[in-house]
């Protein structure tokens, strides 16, 4: 289902792919540097509903539009919070579960309260700007009060999974998979131990694991 998602600063677009018998709704948001077709967020996309759990891909208005370069991060905030009536309509009252990948994954942890997420899911969280690492994002990171599960590559150049780990270590809440071999992209090399199959397997086991968990603690 491709719906057209309203906000002040121009149509969204939101891609649904419907459990039958959904348990528990997820909302990904994509990076500054691509779209929802990410390999990860398709894999989550494909093969989540087969586990009960309806995928939402959202498409901010500035990619929707056709620009190269993404909107400052208070707009994207404003365009996702503006869509969140939306999401909550489709989600019926299922467990919400708010994410994305890279750029989008800062949006999901800076608004989770705001929509009333029960989880927050972080593929390729940018820690810091590559090369910068003075410049952390960790006060977003850990600015959910529900449980965030991140999947980190241990080559991402905006920060390892062991750093990260290593950032958020004593944080009960935050929970890092890394992700053998994968940079930010989650693309891995000939020599990895993962191809991008491997790679695909591992996020989607992750997230439906952490999804697993919240719908039980939710009954």
């Amino acid at each position: 289902m491709d719906l057209s998602a309203p906000s002040s600063l121009g149509p969204g677009r939101l891609v649904v792919a419907a459990a039958a018998s959904p348990r528990a709704f997820l909302w990904l948001g994509h990076g500054a540097g691509g779209g929802i077709d990410a390999p990860d967020l398709v894999a989550l996309a494909r093969a989540l509903p087969e586990r009960d759990v309806t995928v939402a891909r959202y498409e901010q208005p500035w990619r929707v539009a056709g620009k190269r370069v993404a909107s400052r991060p208070a707009a994207l905030d404003l365009a996702w919070r503006e869509t969140a009536a939306l999401v909550r309509s489709l989600a019926e009252g299922l467990p919400l579960v708010v994410g994305g990948r890279s750029a989008g994954a800062r949006v999901a942890c800076r608004t989770a309260e705001e929509v009333e997420a029960v989880g927050v899911v972080c593929l390729a969280f940018p820690l810091h700007p590559p090369g910068r690492p003075e410049r952390s994002r960790l006060d977003e990171l850990l600015l959910p009060e529900v449980p965030v599960l991140v999947l980190q590559g241990d080559r991402d150049t905006f920060g390892t999974a062991a750093t990260v780990a290593d950032e958020v270590a004593g944080r009960p809440g935050v929970r890092v998979i890394p992700v053998p071999g994968a940079d930010h992209g989650m693309k891995t090399l000939r020599s990895s131990p993962l191809d991008a199959h491997g790679v695909a397997d591992l996020v989607v086991t992750g997230v439906a694991g952490f999804i697993d968990a919240i719908v039980r603690s939710e009954h």
